[in-house]
């Protein structure tokens, strides 16, 4: 199938997902029927109807679906390793060796948001593996389920957005593969760990973190809760009010884990990872450098292998051990691989509609032509990119979709007007839709944050708004500097230079 010219209608598919996303707040259906109309524009457009409509839309369905099978089996192996790890017991005994260590208030929030940034491999496992072990941690030293809810949340997205090895980095990756930009096939890889520098709200999320949890510095409806908190002894749970449909939580958990039974599986992964991606890109037959060893390498593939091996040693480890028994770690690999139907889903409709755009209708030309007509500053495009991509994941609730609908615009808007901020504009996409995803009451990662911290959906949202707030202007900041110098460092420190002006000015309030 060819792409063809259809003027302005090739922009309608993406359109109307956003808009059925927007009017729907459902991203799955609103995908569907987005990717159908573009099959039946490609097909009256070529002499068919509904029925050649059909079978296009299937075709392009079964095409991206097989181009990205080994996606679909990391993700596969990654959702049965969680699973098993929660099981075995190694989440929980952190939770009890943190309880044991931890003397301050300090130590208790900088032990969680370790453990946050230990678990980067995905953000539901995350979310409720920090909420379940952390609670006791917190409560005793009088820290707000706000205060919890809000580290597990800005703890996840943002470590999953950065981590090469992690559910996040295999989507976008897929999605980012073979994208062309003049003429040429993105790699991957190559191009989701360009973006890491680039991803300001991820990174500047993660030291706003650290810092609250050193300073305390406090503000918005965070200080009430935390003044609260810091009054009530003892009795911090103000209101679950979730009710926690999620297999995850209702596993039977082992009382023979160790610590050890969550490191050693993660480590695997990380490891068979990076020797995987080594292996497939070439490395080890000689005659190139670690960065074009990665640069060669089929990214899913490697990750598939790593999952696969990992899922192993998590195998050896507790079944040998009787922590899990076998028949325990066969239920185990079936919730895990259960847990990610929904992102198998979200996945396939988004390679199609992308597939649409880009091999059907060529809607990236057209609207790269529009925006080169409409004389534009091109050094805009970031931070407009930013904004754009936080306004719909926050209507949406989804940070995937979003990916899924703006990556292959943005790509090819990019490639036809600046390829020089290709790079940056895509990191744009991921912070801004990561940042919409935070500040969403209706998405699944908010809703996870404030379940696993056992605080009300409704005081997570309205305490953590304002802290996402000053991250992302500093980020829309940085993304206008990135437009007009395409320098990464400049950007990046720029954007933490006046994230530490704003913490400073709102510390020195404190204190008052």
């Amino acid at each position: 199938m060819d792409a063809i010219d259809v003027g302005w209608l090739s922009i309608l598919p993406p359109v109307i997902a956003i808009v059925l996303a927007l009017i729907t707040k459902e991203v799955i259906s609103s995908l569907i029927v987005g990717i159908f109309s573009g099959t039946l524009i490609y097909a009256f457009s070529t002499g068919g109807g509904i029925v050649k409509a059909t079978d296009v839309t299937l075709t392009l369905m079964g095409e991206k679906l097989g181009d990205n099978t080994s996606i679909i089996l990391f993700l596969g192996f990654l959702g049965a390793l969680v699973a098993v790890i929660t099981m075995a017991g190694g989440s929980r005994a952190y939770g009890e060796w943190a309880g044991n260590k931890i003397k301050t208030k300090k130590g208790a929030q900088l032990g969680t948001s370790l453990l946050g940034t230990l678990i980067f491999i995905d953000d539901y496992f995350n979310c409720l593996t920090i909420g379940t072990v952390m609670r006791p941690v917190i409560d005793k030293h009088h820290i707000s389920r706000a205060k919890l809810a809000y580290i597990i949340d800005a703890t996840a997205a943002p470590i999953c957005i950065i981590a090469p090895i992690s559910s996040w980095a295999a989507s976008v990756i897929s999605q980012m593969n073979g994208l062309e930009v003049n003429g040429q096939a993105l790699n991957g890889m190559e191009t989701f760990m360009a973006t890491i520098p680039y991803n300001l709200y991820a990174i500047l999320t993660l030291i706003m973190v650290v810092v609250l949890c050193v300073t305390n510095i406090e503000f918005g409806p965070m200080a009430k809760f935390e003044e609260e908190a810091r009054n009530n002894k003892g009795n911090l749970s103000v209101g679950m009010d979730q009710e926690g449909g999620d297999e995850f939580a209702r596993m039977k958990i082992s009382s023979k884990g160790s610590v050890f039974d969550l490191i050693i599986p993660i480590a695997a992964l990380i490891i068979f990872a990076i020797l995987s991606m080594l292996y497939i890109g070439g490395y080890f037959e000689g005659g190139m450098t670690l960065a074009e060893g990665f640069g060669n390498t089929d990214a899913g593939i490697a990750l598939a292998i790593a999952g696969f091996g990992a899922l192993v040693v998590a195998f050896i480890l507790f079944v040998p051990r009787q922590i899990l028994d076998f028949k325990e770690f066969m239920e185990g690999i079936t919730i895990g691989v259960k847990s990610m139907v929904g992102a198998f889903i979200i996945l396939t409709l988004a390679w199609t509609i992308s597939g649409v755009c880009r091999d059907l209708l060529g809607t990236g030309e057209f609207v790269g032509e529009l925006v080169r007509q409409s004389h534009m500053p091109a050094a805009l495009i970031p931070a407009i990119v930013f904004l754009v991509a936080g306004a719909l994941a926050f209507a949406m609730g989804t940070s995937w979709g979003t990916f899924g609908i703006l990556i292959p615009i943005v790509t090819m808007v990019c490639g036809s007007v600046a390829p020089e901020l290709v790079t940056a504009a895509l990191a744009a996409t991921l912070a801004g839709a990561v940042f919409g995803d935070h500040c969403s009451p209706i998405s699944d990662t908010t809703i996870l944050s404030s379940t696993g911290a056992g605080c009300k959906h409704i005081d997570h949202v309205s305490s953590q708004i304002p802290y996402t707030l000053v991250v992302a202007a500093c980020c829309f900041v940085g993304y206008l500097i990135a437009g007009f110098t395409a320098n990464v460092w400049l950007t990046l420190g720029s954007s933490i230079a006046l994230l530490g002006i704003i913490l400073a000015i709102l510390s020195r309030r404190n204190k008052k």
